[in-house]
């Protein structure tokens, strides 16, 4: 006799389960993540796309090298690395400097 209300409580458990997973699933698809976003399983984009400053004062001032670098996400300012601020390539910093520091300066 004990076996039966075991066995009842079971069967609820697994039916409330089972029906917790089709209403997460019904949800999920209907929610207007999938349809907006493709599946919802896919991978997302690697990188973002770059967002350059296109305000007609900036343009302006710069080469159509710099915007094609702001274009395709290599515009690096104030040099390589993206240091902001004034680039250390003056003739006295270059005098005090090694080969393989200029080199590490360089990559």
């Amino acid at each position: 006799m004990k076996r039966k209300p075991a066995l009842t409580l079971a069967v609820v458990i697994g039916a409330a389960l089972v029906l917790g997973v089709l209403l997460g699933v019904t949800a999920l698809a209907n929610g207007g993540y999938a349809s907006a976003n493709g599946t919802f399983l896919a991978a997302g984009s690697p990188s973002p796309s770059p967002r350059s400053n296109e305000t007609a004062a900036h343009e302006q001032n710069e080469t159509a090298a710099q915007e094609a670098a702001e274009n395709n996400g290599t515009f690096h300012p104030g040099g390589p690395g993206g240091h902001h601020g004034p680039s250390n390539e003056t003739p006295e910093h270059e005098a005090t400097e090694s080969a393989a520091q200029e080199a590490a300066e360089n990559t």
